[in-house]
């Protein structure tokens, strides 16, 4: 194996890739990964599972990983090491599906998010948190889609971490979208199996599909309901035959009651693992009712496809859809032979449905129906709604990614165990190749919210700071399951039966994690490429466990699974601050147009220019700047990780950098330090080590490199911890801080916007710069040219000091032109006596400092003079007596 050479930073290239030559066998004679990555707490858990199952991942069992890695040039993270020690890889002469399997694991680490020490990992949709996302930006409606994904890593920590989220982080919203919550734990169990882990999850499962029949279910169909809107799906055929065409009305959808399903067998699989039997036998009851009903009331045997049934009488226009009633079976339609959806493919996904329904399928290719050369659409094409918007959230005929993912996953579940003869293997790689080539924008890599099913633009549904590289949808897990066929089960015998064509001459899926051992399954028509002999191979912890010399389906005995360990050590990231509690806080020299300090401890990273998730030095005029985190209290600190900028100019990777603690006088260098890579390098973390110390603040100095300013898009600090989490107070002094927003101080505003910009939130302790989760006061929509905001202690007060934590969303909320900081008399405000302002100008996104002359006052207001149309607003305001 090549270790990643810290100056290889190939050029990225229009076309994504370049051609596949013939793959050489690892090389040997490296130190192996783990005792690189033993040196870095981010990888320390991949390299533990490691050691405990007793697999190296040195090596690769038959690819050379950084070949894989160096043969795409798309990369915007070359965090190379982490790639090579968690995900699998593939290769293939298809260089379309290679690229986009390999793009989809980097879109993974661009969505990748700690939230909290207590929470740990979990995943963003949109490149922003929008404000329907819940806690950390995560949205339960592609989370079934992403654990699929992220149970493929090597470091279980990412999806076991995620599962929890739904269901133990404060904010979570499992329930605000259909989401296949049990289903995609047991799926993740198969993979990655841990009895203590699953079994402690069970609970909070079961209570999850209660919560959902609780206000879901309908006892005289024995189905459940659900909105369009809340499968994800605005604005679809049936919504637009109501007066809400957004959201739609209640009805009996074949998607949701595939999802509730497929929990209801999975809650019966971990209830029968953890040795519950009443509790497995009523979940397969349910399961069976619901499989039956939805093949009797939803299942259309004239129009051969399954449909949702009405739950509710609309009326609309003169025109009437009855209850329990399926698509245009009544309304202004009524009779037409259309009205067929993408996702009544979604049983087949889970493989619900019995044998017999198969003629659904002669559509999926018919260009008269659902094909298309970017599709599927998500409606059939000469459907009487079927419309092609040029705007966001349409699914009338879009299409649309999160649907072709189920599709693909329902095809391949068809042709793996069903008999038809409507789709082919053939069928499924051209599906799975034109997926891939979807995924492009500009000739790079790239996935959006939605792409014209004509054109393969994606125009329209590709917003600014939000669509980019969407994860909303699946790839990588179609690929292992679908076109080389890896079947999880709970059992030591595994069935692979590829979908890819035996007129490819080869493909190699290596170093798969399966049941605590390590796969490679690989295709060699000539037993010339990978060195292995002709036929397919099944190699198990590197030896060869089976054989045929055709590709076809094939059984595999394996070892007796091995538990995938929990973590035995506890470790946060103490920089992290999502919560917009006081500590840990941020500050530094220099904040540069357009960056934010608040991106810097969010728990993302991402190297990309657009979307913004950076903070930068442009327009210093310092050859050196530098960055504080203020931890609030001593933490036990061992590893500083520093996600270094480099966008080939403007922003780059500084010539070096000092790292510093504060022992309560001075700045002083953090002692013993080794550092990987020794240089400082872009686009990558650089991770520094040393011996455990205590440490309540640590200063980043950033030397620039001639000719351009340093950034970062993250900084993480880590070491050892307990449990439960402990987080610092905040500190003593601050005479605007009310947590509660009961007694004094209160705040008050000339304008307050009617989206939830309080004043109160203004002076609660919480400073979040971003969008959600909603904490500020604004004056948007104010009629007036200036505004205030008021701080009334209650009594009367000596302060000199205020801080400003002014909140910038870019559009209609802007830093003010000016400010101007006043004191009630007792009669009149008057302007407080200016000594300092840092910075001078009203920045947004970073804390704003005034010191004046001390005053005694009872009350001290903010005058702000808006900047043109824009309006102002604070996240947190701040006073002090010094």
């Amino acid at each position: 194996m090549r270790l990643a050479d810290p100056a290889h930073q190939p050029a990225c290239e229009p076309q994504g890739h370049v051609p596949a030559d013939a793959v050489s066998r690892p090389s040997t004679g490296h130190p192996p990964l783990s005792e690189v990555f033993m040196k870095t707490s981010f990888l320390f858990g991949v390299c533990l599972v490691a050691m405990l199952l007793g697999i190296s991942i040195a090596d690769g069992q038959v690819l050379d990983k950084q070949q894989m890695l160096d043969r795409q040039t798309f990369w915007q993270n070359r965090d190379f090491d982490w790639f090579q020690a968690n995900i699998p890889f593939f290769d293939s002469p298809d260089e379309a599906i290679n690229t986009t399997y390999y793009y989809r694991w980097e879109l993974v680490t661009r969505h990748i998010c700690y939230g909290s020490p207590p929470s740990g990992y979990s995943f963003t949709e949109f490149a922003n948190r929008p404000f329907w996302s819940g806690a950390y930006g995560a949205i339960s409606c592609p989370a079934g889609h992403q654990i699929y994904e992220v149970r493929w890593l090597h470091d279980p920590r990412y999806v076991r971490d995620y599962l929890r989220y739904w269901f133990r982080t404060p904010g979570a919203q499992p329930r605000n979208y259909s989401f296949w919550a049990a289903d995609s734990a047991w799926a993740t169990h198969l993979v990655q199996p841990n009895r203590e882990f699953i079994v402690d999850l069970l609970p909070d499962l079961v209570e999850n599909y209660q919560a959902w029949r609780r206000r879901h279910w309908v006892p005289e169909k024995a189905l459940f309901w659900q909105l369009g809107h809340d499968e994800g799906m605005e604005f679809d055929i049936n919504a637009q035959q109501t007066r809400d065409i957004l959201r739609g009305g209640q009805s009996l959808r074949p998607s949701f009651n595939a999802y509730m399903w497929a929990d209801a067998h999975a809650l019966a699989n971990i209830a029968e693992l953890a040795g519950d039997a009443v509790t497995a036998a009523k979940y397969r009851e349910e399961a069976d009712r619901v499989k039956v009903q939805v093949q009797n009331l939803l299942w259309d045997p004239k129009r051969q496809f399954f449909f949702p049934m009405s739950n509710q009488r609309h009326e609309k226009d003169g025109h009437v859809v009855e209850k329990h009633t399926l698509t245009y079976e009544t309304g202004r339609f009524a009779g037409s032979p259309h009205g067929r959806e993408l996702h009544g493919y979604v049983p087949w996904a889970f493989g619900m449905p019995d044998p017999g329904f198969e003629q659904a399928w002669q559509f999926l290719m018919d260009p008269d129906y659902f094909y298309a050369a970017f599709g599927p659409t998500t409606v059939e094409r000469h459907d009487p709604l079927f419309v092609l918007q040029p705007g966001c959230c349409w699914w009338s005929g879009q299409s649309w990614p999160f649907a072709t993912t189920q599709t693909l996953k329902a095809m391949a579940n068809v042709l793996q165990n069903y008999q038809q003869e409507h789709i082919s293997r053939d069928d499924y790689l051209h599906m799975l190749h034109k997926f891939a080539v979807t995924h492009r924008k500009d000739g790079k890599p790239y996935i959006a919210e939605a792409v014209h099913p004509d054109t393969g633009s994606w125009a329209g549904h590709d917003m600014p700071n939000r669509s980019e590289h969407y994860f909303h949808s699946g790839f990588t897990d179609l690929v292992i399951t679908g076109l080389v066929g890896v079947q999880p089960s709970d059992g030591d015998t595994l069935t692979i039966d590829p979908l890819a064509p035996d007129t490819w001459d080869y493909f190699a899926l290596d170093n798969l994690p399966y049941r605590g051992h390590r796969l490679a399954v690989v295709w060699d028509k000539t037993g010339q490429r990978y060195g292995l002999g002709a036929g397919l191979h099944v190699l198990v912890n590197g030896d060869k466990a089976a054989s045929r010399p055709t590709l076809a389906k094939i059984n595999v005995d394996l070892p007796p699974a091995v538990e995938v360990p929990m973590p035995t050590e506890v470790r946060y990231n103490y920089a992290v601050n999502n919560d917009g509690d006081w500590f840990p806080r941020l500050s530094a020299s220099h904040v540069g147009p357009g960056s934010s300090l608040a991106y810097v401890n969010d728990g993302q990273f991402r190297y990309d220019l657009r979307p913004v998730n950076r903070w930068t030095t442009l327009g210093s005029t310092s050859d050196s700047d530098w960055l504080v985190v203020d931890l609030g209290l001593a933490r036990p600190i061992d590893t500083v990780k520093l996600y270094l900028l480099d966008d080939g100019e403007g922003v780059i990777a500084p010539a070096s950098f000092d790292l510093e603690f504060h022992d309560g006088r001075d700045w002083k260098p953090v002692p013993a330090q080794q550092r990987r890579p020794a240089e400082p390098v872009g686009r990558r973390p650089n991770t520094v080590t040393f011996p455990v110390m205590e440490v309540a603040k640590l200063r980043v100095v950033f030397h620039h490199a001639e000719g351009g300013r340093s950034g970062l898009t993250a900084l993480e600090a880590w070491g050892p911890g307990e449990r439960p989490y402990t987080p610092a107070p905040p500190p003593a002094g601050n005479v605007a801080f009310n947590a509660t927003g009961e007694g004094y101080p209160q705040a008050s505003a000339s304008h307050s916007d009617r989206f939830g910009g309080r004043p109160e939130r203004a002076i609660d302790g919480k400073i979040i710069y971003s969008p959600t989760p909603m904490n500020r006061w604004t004056s948007y929509e104010s009629p007036n040219e200036q505004d205030w905001l008021e701080v009334d202690f209650g009594q009367a007060k000596t302060v000199s000091r205020a801080v400003l934590h002014i909140y910038d969303d870019r559009g209609g909320v802007q830093p003010p032109n000016d400010y101007i900081v006043q004191a009630w008399t007792g009669r009149a405000w008057r302007d407080v006596n200016v000594a300092s302002r840092d910075p001078e100008k009203p920045t947004g996104s970073m804390a704003n400092t005034i010191t004046f002359a001390p005053v005694t006052t009872s009350k001290v207001r903010v005058l702000f003079i808006h900047d043109g149309r824009a309006r102002s607003g604070l996240t947190e305001l701040e006073i002090w007596e010094k």
